[in-house]
């Protein structure tokens, strides 16, 4: 089959989230890009998967080995029905489905010399050191990027070769540093000063920068790259400008990325003198001994013809031998080998594991698109991991032969490793999933993997309210282009349940917030034995765990930003409580202020800040405006207060006559075109003149205020001619009328309207170009008819459609529009522009960056914590935190922290815990409660609350006491509040303050148990 060249044509909509990790350029090399897979057993899979949803232009597999029951532990692709099937034809139809931009095919035969010379990259999993050594010799000799990967139960290794001058021309995944120029002076060298609010940059000598927006000293805009010298007072030494223009104002200076060349020994000498990635030289250590061991295992295979027998001690102690007796490593520190590691490695080698499978395939295939792309330092060159923590650390408690012995399971891989015996107990687990999107479609992949709640008293419950959006497909592995529109949860489900069929899978499409909580309470966690959080935002992980505070339920959670991402475990009573950010707000930077956005923006952020407020305005909350007042009023003499009057006349002033042809829509976008860019402009400057000075003599435009300059319309220039287009065709479409994508037609309908002077619109734009001044009070009799009869015009058309923005669609003009009125607002006021287009779309879409490398290896991390949590009860020595950032080779593990103690007088306690109290049969008073709490823990409560409502406070009268103490808890909370009880319902949560307490003691709820 001849491979097609797809890179001529990139889907942005499919890509929406990884071009903003990736960018433009990338993504063309990516899609461009043949490589070569050998090894379809979990771990290929993996890469493949990950390269598929990714958009590899290309993918050729290569495995004719016959499918066995251990393959199907981590072989997401791989069922019964396969058995004995090879294991590349058998993973090609599914790994087609998952994109059809990507060509997947298959290699029958060897692999040859000939062979490899048609891929930029090859890759071998789960291969014999004869076969690597054999491949990545032709590799390092004809300049093919070469990988090699490999999991032997709990732990994994990487390699990479991708040649002796190997260059990476976008290094780091942060953007460039940029900064807004206040001066420069002529001369050599010359001083460039940066406004105010920039003087704290993070520029370093000798980085290399370029200038662009320049007023003056314009032979600086777009020059070639120029080093710089950071001064004490931050400003920049430039090299010599004494032969340019005097500097006017305006500008701004730009990093410019150096490309770095990378050095890569072949596999033969790696071997014997590895680099390892390693944070410390304990690590490097460890990494060492793992090295020896896979060498040692490899060994074993030449030696014997098979691998390693599940927790055999002699063929343990054999390997051990051959790991001793292989000597020291060239460049390595003289240490001698952890014999106990390196026997732990061998009992637990024979097994696949899927979560394994999942973060090294998520690695591997990363360095993959590295390699492709140019873009991030590839590993330096050996990568190892291990997870040897998921197994007992009394060694007394590990697994027996027996119980780990093969038994034509599709668990076998999984069981050589921890046993049949964990196998049933996993089996029983009932597990509560929050959503079912990229995170959550991976979580889903392992539960079935790994046999999770696939016992007849278990399962998985999966709650998302969200449905699938065609940009979804590049990471949500799950779901398939005719599932767009449908609810994720069932269509995840119904996936998961193929992927496994023992597995009972239950789905609910709600949001699970407190209007849910008489679904998702005392009942439903009643029956929950851990819950997963894959969620994307810091409130619901909040909520989430709150609940599993309350509950008292194990929280596994994971995140991803880009190339970043994080895996946490929250166990009850072991470990601390999750702590994150209270919302994005609280991590992220605030919206700049109205006034910054609307008159003085200095960065490209708040133009496009602008334009987005603009499209809402406009397009949204115009028609909402009119629709709300149709619904609710006949005339405007029902109208009640000031407000809505006030809104109706703004938007009377910008929409002014309601068109009923595509001209009519074209001349408004004229008309509104030059209010923005034009109109207003002059019409700030004739109140804020560029002279204007403040009272001590300072220039009003300085610092970060720019001058703004008004624009002439041209019809030659694409974002003119841009913004035209998506204003119109959205206003049409807000008005149910047909609009036009034909750029040409539209250029010939412009110039009519402009008549002969394309710079000056003709008179009968007027009535699109007024806006009615600042509203005032509608208090005389010919504004409101006025008005009144305006309305009147809206209400003899169909009813207004009002545009919510859509970020992942291209063809209906949202981001056109936001994409062209941030670009001309930038032309206002001097403000660069970025020069990717996937940058600016990130900024207004406000999207976060994601990839399905990320959202895999998170997944596989959780997967790992998983097993933990089933086995408990385990010490907190047992459990990690794991953070990631794959783009800088990053993987940092830590044990969680113990829950931090309060104490107050003789009690101590920490966010796990609750003071219970029993209502009693008859229910107890408010009285006998708080006499409860004061004879057995010794409480003198102050205050008592449910929510915000007071139950009880000391500061009340003797009256006021007299008549709440006696009333029932129960009977009392329904007074205060609009509280009824669920069915069911167990406990109420009420929160206390005690006499004597400090400032920051945080009391445990009191849980008020009703039954």
């Amino acid at each position: 089959m001849a491979v097609l060249e797809p890179s001529e044509w990139l889907d942005r909509e499919l890509y929406s989230r990884q071009l903003p990790v990736l960018g433009a350029p990338a993504m063309q090399r990516i899609r461009k890009a043949k490589v070569l897979l050998s090894g379809l057993q979990g771990l290929g899979a993996e890469v493949a998967k990950n390269l598929v949803l990714m958009g590899v232009g290309s993918l050729t597999l290569h495995d004719p080995h016959p499918t066995c029951w251990s393959d199907l532990a981590a072989q997401v692709f791989l069922s019964e029905r396969d058995l004995g099937k090879s294991r590349a034809e058998a993973s090609q139809e599914h790994l087609a489905q998952l994109s059809e931009a990507v060509q997947v095919l298959v290699h029958p035969s060897d692999i040859t010399e000939d062979l490899l010379l048609k891929f930029q990259v090859v890759v071998l999993t789960a291969s014999k050191l004869e076969e690597q050594l054999m491949v990545g010799t032709l590799c390092h000799k004809h300049g093919i990027c070469f990988l090699v990967a490999d999991t032997r139960g709990l732990v994994g290794q990487l390699f990479c070769d991708f040649g002796e001058e190997f260059i990476v021309h976008d290094p780091t995944e942060a953007e460039p540093l940029t900064a807004a120029i206040q001066h420069i002076t002529q001369g050599s060298p010359g001083i460039l000063t940066l406004r105010r609010e920039d003087k704290e940059h993070s520029f370093c000598d000798g980085d290399l920068v370029t200038f662009s927006g320049i007023k003056g000293m314009v032979e600086l805009n777009g020059c070639s790259p120029r080093p710089i010298c950071v001064q004490k007072d931050r400003s920049l030494e430039i090299g010599d400008t004494s032969t340019f223009s005097p500097y006017l104002h305006g500008g701004t200076v730009t990093e410019v990325k150096r490309p770095e060349t990378v050095r890569h020994k072949p596999l033969d000498r790696a071997l014997i003198q590895p680099r390892v990635v390693a944070p410390s030289a304990q690590e490097a250590h460890r990494a060492h001994c793992l090295h020896q061991a896979f060498r040692a295992l490899h060994k074993f295979q030449n030696l014997h013809g098979r691998p390693l027998h599940p927790w055999d001690p002699v063929d343990a102690e054999i390997m051990v031998t051959l790991a001793r007796d292989l000597g020291p490593l060239k460049g390595a520190e003289e240490e001698p080998l952890d014999e106990a590691l390196l026997r732990t490695v061998a009992l637990s080698s024979a097994g696949v594991l899927s979560p394994m499978a999942s973060i090294l395939g998520a690695v591997a295939a990363q360095e993959v698109l590295k390699a492709i792309s140019r873009k991030f330092i590839p590993l330096d060159q050996w990568l190892y991991f291990d997870a040897l923590d998921c197994l007992p650390e009394d060694e007394e408690l590990f697994p027996n032969p027996e119980d780990c012995s093969l038994r034509d399971s599709r668990y076998d891989g999984q069981i050589a490793v921890f046993g049949a015996g964990f196998q049933e107990t996993l089996s029983h687990q009932n597990f509560f999933l929050v959503g079912a999107g990229a995170i959550g479609c991976e979580l889903l992949k392992g539960f079935a993997l790994v046999g999770l709640g696939a016992g007849a008293s278990g399962g998985v419950t999966v709650v998302d309210m969200d449905h699938i959006e065609y940009s979804n497909l590049s990471r949500q592995f799950l779901f398939r282009p005719w599932d767009i529109d449908k609810p994720k949860a069932e269509v995840a489900a119904a996936a998961t349940r193929d992927l496994n069929p023992d597995l009972e899978v239950t789905t609910y499409v709600q949001v699970l917030d407190h209007t849910t909580e008489h679904i998702f309470g005392d009942n439903f966690f009643s029956h929950v034995d851990g819950v997963v959080a894959a969620v994307d935002s810091f409130e619901a992980r909040h909520y989430v765990a709150g609940r599993c505070i309350h509950y008292l339920k194990p929280l596994l959670e994971a995140g991803t930003q880009g190339t970043k991402g994080s895996a946490s475990v929250f166990v009850p009573h072991v470990t601390e409580v999750y702590k994150g950010p209270v919302s994005a707000e609280a991590s992220e930077n605030v919206p700049a202020p109205v006034c910054t956005v609307r008159r003085f923006p200095s960065t490209y952020e708040h133009v496009l800040q602008w334009a987005r407020n603009e499209f809402e305005g406009l397009f949204q909350l115009s028609a909402e405006t009119i629709s709300c007042y149709q619904q609710r009023f006949t005339s405007l003499a029902d109208v009640d207060g000031p407000q809505i009057l006030t809104s109706l006349q703004l938007v009377m002033g910008v929409l002014r006559v309601r068109p009923q042809t595509w001209r009519d829509c074209v001349m408004w976008a004229l008309g509104h075109w030059h209010l923005c860019f034009h109109d207003d402009i002059i019409q700030l400057l004739s109140h804020l003149p560029p002279d204007k000075v403040h009272e001590d003599g300072t220039l009003f435009w300085s610092g970060p205020k720019r001058c703004p300059q008004p624009l002439e319309f041209d019809i030659s220039q694409d974002m003119h001619l841009l913004y035209i287009l998506a204003a119109a065709n959205l206003y049409a479409q807000m008005h149910g009328l047909p609009g036009s994508s034909d750029q040409t037609v539209l250029r010939e309908l412009v110039n009519l309207l402009l008549q002969t002077d394309p710079q000056h619109p003709a008179p009968v734009l007027a009535k699109y170009r007024l806006r009615t001044p600042a509203p005032t009070p509608l208090t005389g009799p010919e504004q409101l008819k006025e008005l009144q009869e305006a309305l009147e015009v809206w209400s003899k058309g169909p009813p207004l459609k009002p545009l919510v923005f859509e970020k992942d669609e291209d063809s209906n003009f949202h981001m056109d529009f936001v994409r062209a009125a941030a670009s001309l607002r930038s032309q206002n006021y001097g403000i660069s522009e970025p020069v990717d287009h996937t940058q600016s779309m990130r900024i207004a879409s406000q999207i976060i960056p994601a990839i399905a490398t990320t959202t895999a290896a998170v997944a596989g991390l959780v997967g790992l914590e998983l097993y933990k949590v089933v086995r408990r009860p385990q010490p907190v020595g047992a459990f990690r935190h794991t953070y990631l950032h794959l783009a800088e080779n990053r993987l940092q593990r830590s044990v969680p922290s113990t829950p931090a103690i309060q104490k107050f007088h003789h009690l101590e306690w920490t966010r796990w815990d609750r003071l219970k109290v029993p209502a009693g049969q008859p229910e107890r008073t408010l009285e006998s409660l708080l006499d409860h709490l004061q004879e057995q823990h010794g409480l003198n409560v102050r205050m008592l609350l449910y929510g915000q409502a007071v139950l009880y406070s000391t500061q009340w009268s003797p009256e006021s006491q007299a008549q709440y103490l006696p009333l029932r808890v129960t009977e009392l909370v329904q007074r205060e509040t609009d509280w009824v009880p669920e069915p069911g319902l167990r406990v109420l949560v009420l929160e206390l303050s005690c006499k004597g307490e400090e400032d920051n003691t945080a009391f445990p709820p009191l849980h008020y148990e009703l039954w």
